[in-house]
């Protein structure tokens, strides 16, 4: 068993990052159909408006000549080099919806900038800003960024310009990778561990940090390298970004718990000179999240609350749904929450915006974006409408649709009516002939048959190709390839279809999801090379109830319908015991509890633990060599480890 599968999606996704592939079947240029489509939805929208251009090169104070960052063993695991062709004044190609070039463009400009005096940011390093707040005598850190190194090059960027100072304090803004990740490239745990530097969080943070993704991690995480273009080419014709950043960065995923929680809006905190006021915003982009405003420099932290897009309700490599009423509160109390004196608001994503007015008026945009999908989403459910129905039907009124920062480039109106519809109803639109629907591959079998076979569905879609229907195309030609998975004309029309809905999404995401599912039905799936090896800090993260409910979700039920297992664990340097059960087909657990009459008795430390139940280690090489004493029947425990699945990282996705 493979480590990485409990951890969040971007520590699989920095493993993806360095893929290599050869591809037999090169990507397509756009169609006259993709040209005249991305043509006239750039008709659509206010390209003149240029206010952003200026914005992103506000404050700019230095870029280093070349942003290709390394590891310790010379790996690249960061390059903004790659985008060099996104200049500020490139048009857009063909191949990619001007929309989406357009957020692209600007996400492309990199380096330290000063949001106002005494705050930086250094931006294009990751995913996610770095935010350095200088105060009496060193630097606050918010959100560090995903990995080690990136952090750390972004503060070497800062000390070239700016005084070199030590770091004061931490601030995680919610427990997103790229929110922490970094953090001992900027700070080390002695120092935290010393009481020199505090690391605050919001209330919950430590729990969210690692559970979000554990017990469906796999496949949120193999879903991801889709979500994130990690394994296309970043070019005019692959990834042109996520919309939300770049992309992210490859090297060591690092996690220092928190040593300060924020519980509740108006907590005020001074650190080294620097009074901090937070808001609270938990249930809306994450479980927890704290924003903040900085009264002596009139600035305001938005955190991931408000961006320069539309963001998700659901997100594309799965999760829960979020709340977008929740959302939209969070954004209106904000607006009362910075008060009078506000003159600047910057956040983990994008660029800052300065004048109150303006400050207002995008809060408030925002604010209504979410309420307006919330909203409108539930009034056509009350009506009858289907979650597919609505979202062929909700679009938004121009007063937001034609606002820069509300454009859906990393959610987007479609899917994230289909989730606002998923959290008040559910997956069943009520019609019964949905309610239990054949398998994919069952069910295309059938239509095939139903519409004349394969060879006959492939010449129709092929005139519907010809006719710019590539949606349509896409539909049909999935149910030929999952009747008849090895029909390599069907699987090339599949391919071109989803490369040309990619050529047109404005969204990043969707875009990644057409292009990374057109490469592997040409080419196969391609398993990325791992570029670094999961990180301790987030295995050790984990706690023991959590280790053991992704031990439960493991075990192959069937398989233990039969078996009646009795086990107790005591784990050594927790000083805790597990009763651990086998029956029915379930795997249960209860802690602070033993049997009297268990069938063997486990010790072992919490990292034996880890590695015989996760990482696949032989019981008879770790009681040899000491690390874990078994006192009863072996066998038992012998009979639990033979239950428990191994999930395969690269199961198909665009073929059954």
């Amino acid at each position: 068993m493979s480590i990485r599968a409990y951890v969040t999606v971007i520590v699989l996704l920095q493993t993806l990052l360095a893929a290599s592939a050869v591809h037999a079947h090169s990507p397509h240029d756009a169609t006259d159909h993709t040209r005249r489509s991305n043509e006239a939805f750039a008709a659509t929208l206010p390209f003149s408006n240029r206010r952003d251009f200026e914005l992103v090169q506000k404050g700019f104070i230095a870029r280093l000549p070349s942003t290709v960052i390394k590891n310790a063993e010379g790996n690249v695991v960061w390059d903004m080099d790659q985008f060099a062709y996104q200049a500020l004044d490139a048009p857009a190609p063909d191949t990619v919806n001007p929309s989406l070039w357009r957020i692209a463009v600007l996400n492309s400009q990199h380096g330290l900038y000063e949001v106002t005096e005494g705050i930086y940011q250094v931006r294009g390093y990751d995913l996610s800003n770095i935010t350095f707040v200088e105060g009496d005598t060193g630097y606050i850190v918010i959100d560090p960024l995903i990995t080690k190194e990136v952090a750390s090059a972004a503060l070497d960027l800062l000390y070239q310009h700016r005084p070199r100072k030590p770091i004061v304090a931490v601030i995680y803004s919610h427990p997103h990778a790229d929110h922490f990740g970094g953090v001992r490239g900027v700070v080390s745990r002695e120092d935290v561990d010393s009481g020199k530097v505090p690391v605050i969080a919001p209330q919950g943070f430590m729990d969210h940090a690692v559970s979000e993704n554990v017990l469906a991690g796999n496949a949120m995480s193999r879903r991801a390298a889709y979500m994130f273009g990690s394994l296309i080419g970043k070019n005019a014709k692959g990834s042109v970004g996520s919309g939300l950043g770049k992309g992210i960065s490859g090297g060591e995923i690092t996690l220092i718990e928190p040593t300060r929680y924020i519980r509740e809006t108006g907590e005020r905190m001074i650190v080294d000179g620097v009074e901090m006021i937070f808001q609270s915003a938990p249930g809306a982009e994450a479980p927890v999240e704290i924003m903040i405003y900085f009264p002596q420099a009139k600035a305001f932290f938005a955190a991931e609350e408000a961006n320069a897009h539309l963001h998700n309700l659901y997100t594309l490599r799965g999760a829960q749904v979020r709340d977008a009423l929740l959302w939209a509160g969070h954004l209106d109390k904000a607006m009362d929450f910075i008060g009078e004196d506000v003159e600047v608001l910057f956040g983990a994503h994008h660029r800052p915006r300065w004048g109150r007015d303006n400050i207002l008026e995008y809060l408030a945009n925002q604010r209504d974006l979410y309420k307006y999908i919330h909203d409108q989403t539930l009034r056509l459910a009350n009506h009858g409408f289907t979650p597919i129905e609505i979202a062929e039907q909700v679009t938004l009124p121009d007063a937001l649709a034609q606002v820069w920062y509300n454009r859906g480039y990393y959610g987007s109106v479609n899917h994230n009516v289909k989730a606002v519809y998923q959290r008040y109803l559910g997956w069943f639109d009520g019609n019964p002939a949905n309610l239990h629907p054949l398998p994919p591959t069952e069910s295309s079998i059938k239509y095939v048959e139903f519409m004349g076979g394969a060879e006959n569905v492939l010449a129709m879609a092929r005139r519907s190709y010809e006719a710019g229907d590539y949606r349509w195309v896409a539909e049909v030609m999935n149910h030929v390839i999952f009747a008849q998975p090895d029909h390599e004309p069907a699987r090339l029309l599949q391919a071109q279809a989803l490369e040309q809905l990619g050529y047109q999404a404005e969204s990043g995401p969707w875009r990644n999801f057409y292009l990374t599912g057109a490469q592997e039905l040409r080419n196969g799936v391609a398993p990325g090379i791992t570029a670094r090896s999961v990180s301790p800090d987030m295995v050790g993260a984990l706690t023991l109830d959590q280790l053991f409910d992704y031990v439960a979700v493991r075990l192959n039920g069937p398989k233990a319908s039969r078996s009646d297992i009795r086990l107790n664990f005591h784990v050594t340097d927790a000083e805790r015991d597990y009763r651990v059960t086998v029956a029915n087909g379930v795997l249960n657990y209860a802690s602070g509890r033993r049997f009297a009459d268990a069938q063997a008795n486990v010790s072992l430390s919490r990292r034996a633990l880890a590695a015989l139940m996760l990482a696949g280690k032989p019981l008879p090489a770790l009681v040899e060599a000491g690390l874990v004493q078994v006192d009863g029947n072996p066998q038992k425990l012998e009979e639990l480890l033979s239950l428990l699945d191994s999930f395969e990282f690269w199961f198909n996705i665009v073929e059954p």
